[in-house]
């Protein structure tokens, strides 16, 4: 958390496998910095993909994705609202495509199934909410939201995981550790 209050957030804890079992990576995050991190999971199942979840999983628009639509939450309150997209031949008939919890997070699961994520590519832009995103996020129409759209590559450079995540703008921080070398 900054001084100022404002939750601050990395991407790592989200990044990599964790032991089954163990808290997901958002309550752990919470936890480590005193406050409660919860999500409800409001939508999983099969979708036409849109075009931007299109272009990062590399299908045509429309094509059959997989998708978890979540709500994360911050000391009871929203803090973001998540879509996460698989490529339906990963994700069919797997606890990707169910409205569960996943023990260990979704990442773990993919690598049990063979999936390990490599590389990612996050981009983020800031925009104003539209009306579904106001409500549920408690926003104002003059309070702007923050977009990350995250794709994560396998060792062969394939798409196995997009994110579209959207923050109310006035309440996050990113923050980015990069190591070089």
């Amino acid at each position: 958390m900054s001084s100022n209050g404002d939750w601050v957030s990395t991407s790592m804890p989200y990044l990599k496998p964790r032991e089954r079992g163990r808290s997901d990576a958002w309550g752990a995050e919470a936890a480590a910095q005193g406050r409660r991190g919860t999500q409800r999971i409001v939508q999983a199942g099969e979708v036409p993909a849109p075009r931007e979840v299109a272009e990062l999983l590399g299908v045509a628009e429309g094509e059959v994705v997989v998708v978890r639509r979540r709500i994360i939450e911050l000391d009871g309150e929203p803090n973001e609202m998540t879509d996460t997209y698989y490529p339906v031949e990963i994700a069919r008939g797997t606890p990707l495509a169910a409205t569960g919890k996943i023990r260990g997070g979704a990442v773990t699961l993919l690598a049990e199934l063979g999936y390990a994520g490599v590389t990612v590519r996050e981009d983020v832009a800031a925009r104003m909410p539209d009306e579904e995103e106001q409500a549920v996020l408690r926003t104002g129409v003059d309070e702007p939201v923050l977009r990350l759209a995250r794709v994560t590559l396998d060792g062969e450079g394939r798409p196995i995981q997009a994110d579209l995540m959207t923050m109310p703008a006035a309440r996050q921080r990113l923050r980015y550790e990069i190591r070089i070398g």
